[in-house]
């Protein structure tokens, strides 16, 4: 038995992307940018795919550009805000301590160049307060980003709420909705929102694509020079069959969300409570505001390494976290800001199904992980001490 429960992680094309995408790799292969009617074609079908992900997100069909991914919309976003922000004066940048190293990263580049930016902390849930952005805001603010749900944990954020606020002192506002596009409803309009990433990977389209909404007047700043691709925001010949496939993917998925959800919902509650039995272990992030699929634990005195591994052996694909630090020695960062201590944090693990996996899997993966859990602390010298008394237990 093999069960893939790693889906933040990334997800299977569906069928339906799969067969989306196929005439644009066999038949309609021409470059868009051609006047010839094989080029023209692909223009074309770029184009409907615009309209089809802006309708998903309720957005006009000229505020999407396409991309390769989240982390490509990510930096652009917050690049733009910044050039836009140092043109009038302004360099300080809002965010918040649990953001994907796309931001993060991207940031420190830009403190590096001499912007200022204040990162909020969370709170033991792993929620920002909107009261708190408020009270970071300054005069010289240019940008407050915050995603929308935490890859990590799982934990939606008030997008609507921060928005409202960043509209109110006519400041941008970008979300990394990576997480959330395809899976909760996300609506531009409603929840105030200026600029946003996504990548279809996250939502069973294919890797390499994704897209940033940018909302109607701001001045987007390139950060790949070339052609005249996307109006002249994003060069680079344009990737056809995936953009097709990614629209095709988060229609399907924007279609199916209600029914989808509800089935995790119900699939990510039984996992946590069967694993919420294990002694000494704890769900991280809030339990209600929450994405549908997401569980992700500590279990104290074990490496969650190891724990990965063995799940393996028993044929449970799962992560202890950002597939994208996964070869870093160092805790989560998102643990960390949550206030989980380093050697708990170590103990992380990330289930997240799929609508399709079966009561039999979920069974199956509890108990597989209780018993892995159990075998891990069975040698472990940190448990030892923990059971002996020589150290005191932290969950």
């Amino acid at each position: 038995m093999r069960i893939y429960a790693d889906n933040a992680a990334t997800t299977k094309m569906s069928k339906i992307a799969v067969n989306a995408m196929m005439p644009y790799i066999e038949e309609f292969f021409g470059n868009p940018s051609s006047l010839y009617s094989e080029g023209q074609k692909a223009k074309e079908a770029i184009e409907s795919s615009r309209g089809i992900v802006a309708r998903c997100i309720n957005a006009s069909a000229r505020e999407i550009y396409f991309t390769s991914g989240g982390s490509e919309s990510d930096n652009q976003a917050i690049i733009t805000a910044a050039e836009l922000g140092k043109k009038a004066g302004k360099r300080h940048i809002v965010s918040d301590a649990i953001e994907h190293h796309a931001v993060l990263n991207t940031l420190k580049k830009l403190e590096r160049e001499g912007f200022e930016v204040t990162i909020v902390p969370v709170n033991e849930k792993g929620l920002v307060d909107p009261a708190d952005i408020a009270s970071a805001i300054r005069e010289d603010t240019c940008l407050v980003t915050v995603m929308y749900a935490n890859n990590e944990i799982g934990t939606i954020q008030p997008i609507k709420e921060i928005g409202a606020i960043c509209k109110s002192k006519q400041l941008l506002f970008h979300t990394d909705a990576v997480q959330a596009v395809g899976h909760i409803p996300v609506d531009v309009q409603n929840d105030n929102i200026d600029m946003l990433s996504a990548s279809a990977h996250k939502f069973r389209g294919p890797k390499g694509v994704g897209f940033l909404f940018v909302r109607r007047g701001i001045r987007i700043t390139n950060i790949i020079e070339g052609g005249a691709q996307e109006r002249g925001k994003r060069a680079g010949t344009e990737n056809v069959a995936g953009i097709v496939a990614m629209a095709a993917a988060l229609d399907e998925s924007v279609a199916n969300m209600e029914k989808d959800a509800a089935r995790l919902k119900s699939v990510r509650d039984r996992l946590i409570e069967g694993l919420s039995e294990i002694p000494h272990s704890a769900l991280n992030g809030d339990l209600e505001k929450r994405l549908p699929s997401n569980v992700n634990f500590c279990f104290e005195g074990i490496e969650g390494e190891s724990l990965l591994l063995l799940l393996d052996d028993k044929g449970i694909s799962a992560s202890s976290g950002s597939a994208c630090t996964s070869g870093s020695l160092d805790p989560s960062h998102v643990l960390l800001a949550i206030g989980r201590v380093h050697d708990v944090a170590h103990g992380s693990l990330r289930i997240t199904p799929g609508s399709d996996v079966t009561d039999e899997e979920v069974d199956y993966i509890i108990r597989s992980v209780k018993e892995t859990v159990a075998y891990l602390r069975s040698f472990s010298p940190v448990w030892r001490d923990l059971c002996s008394g020589k150290s005191k237990f932290i969950l």
